[in-house]
């Protein structure tokens, strides 16, 4: 259970920049030893697009709590010498490197009825529970199971229990996002969809239920930090290649507006979302320069980023967007925010390494002056 020696320390919006990028390449293309026994054969690796097509951060600080002062060999001229100690009480003091609050962030769990993936997901809620430092609350960004965009809804519900199931041995508290293969009946053919139109659990509904969500998209303060949690999964117009898009509707947009506009500007906001608001390695997740230009699939990252990038300058406190979907490890920092896609529970579905990036969570730690430390762990 070694983690992958990737830190980084960024102080926000200064342009300052700590990290060891270099060991942090070079770890994530050394497979970890226990792949070899479950076969997970880098060969085996599969695109995002077959799969779909198939489907059919640590710091820390110590200060000095208590001071003894020693009086001895001092001359009077009526005493002798007499040593004494006297206890000297300090406050407590948080220094700028002891993080506010520990987060595991998991996304991309997968789960389906096989033993292999129960059994790894297991051991993920084992390792993350046990973990020291201890972590202080779970961040789960989607895609909690395989894929429920086709299924019937007793194939759904069955692969829903089993992460459920899973998720009751975690002892912290979780708040969740909604991931696309979360969403039910949107992979059925039009006729059928139609007939699904009037079950409340048609669509986000089933996940909503599942996850104990009161919404699909909400906010909650936490240790002096902000949180958004956004449903970034939408219905694709009938000419796209996958029955979603990434992007927030209007409702939601608006909504996130005007909460920032009501955010103290000295609280320090973190985003969450299942498909990345913006972010470079989708680019080489299939042939997307095949025409001789760069073709990004809406379904790989956010079709509105502009738009929400642009909001997200107008309010400097905006530090941190923590999204899954990719199954890849990412920092992306533009305008002052840094976009931290952060790998997959599952790998490669289940099926080893995704573009050498093995399967594990990312430990995530803030701090109140808005910065954060991120270390990938392999499980």
């Amino acid at each position: 259970m070694k983690p992958v020696p990737y830190r980084l320390r960024t102080g926000f919006r200064t342009g300052r920049f700590w990290g060891s990028t270099r060991s942090f390449i070079q770890a994530a293309f050394d497979p970890p030893q226990w792949k070899e026994s479950l076969n997970m054969d880098k060969k085996k690796r599969i695109t995002r697009r077959d799969f779909l097509k198939i489907g059919g951060v640590t710091g820390a600080g110590t200060l000095l709590a208590a001071c003894g002062v020693a009086q001895t060999d001092i001359p009077t001229e009526t005493a002798a010498p007499m040593a004494t100690e006297t206890s000297i009480p300090l406050p407590t003091i948080i220094p700028e490197t002891q993080p506010v609050l520990r987060i595991a962030h998991i996304s991309d769990m997968h789960i389906d009825l096989s033993q292999k993936a129960n059994e790894h997901f297991r051991r993920a809620i084992r390792n993350i529970t046990q973990h020291a430092p201890a972590f202080d609350v779970v961040f789960n960004t989607g895609d909690c199971v395989m894929d429920v965009m086709w299924a019937d809804l007793d194939d759904a519900n069955a692969q829903w229990d089993v992460f459920t199931s899973v998720m009751e041995g975690c002892t912290l508290p979780v708040y969740h996002a909604i991931g696309n293969h979360d969403v039910w009946g949107w992979g059925k053919s039009e006729e059928v969809r139609q007939t699904l139109q009037t079950d409340p659990l048609y669509g986000k509904g089933l996940a909503v239920q599942r996850l104990g969500l009161t919404n699909r998209y909400y906010t909650f303060d936490k240790n002096g930090w902000r949180f958004f949690v956004l449903d970034s999964t939408h219905l694709a117009d009938q000419s796209f290649f996958q029955p979603y898009t990434g992007k927030l509707d209007d409702e939601q947009y608006e909504w996130l507006a005007a909460e920032l506009a009501a955010t103290p500007a000295e609280t320090p906001v973190c985003i969450l979302s299942h498909i990345p608001i913006l972010g470079a390695n989708g680019l080489l997740d299939g042939d997307n320069e095949k025409s001789g230009d760069w073709l990004l699939p809406g379904a790989w990252v956010h079709i509105d980023a502009r738009r929400l990038w642009k909001l997200f300058w107008q309010y400097p406190n905006v530090k941190i967007c923590l999204s899954g979907h990719s199954h890849q490890v990412e920092d992306l920092k533009y305008h002052g925010v840094n976009y931290l896609n952060n790998g997959a529970i599952s790998g490669n579905w289940w099926n080893g390494a995704y573009f050498d990036f093995p399967p594990g969570y990312m430990s995530v730690s803030l701090y109140m002056d808005g910065s954060v430390t991120t270390e990938f762990i392999e499980y």
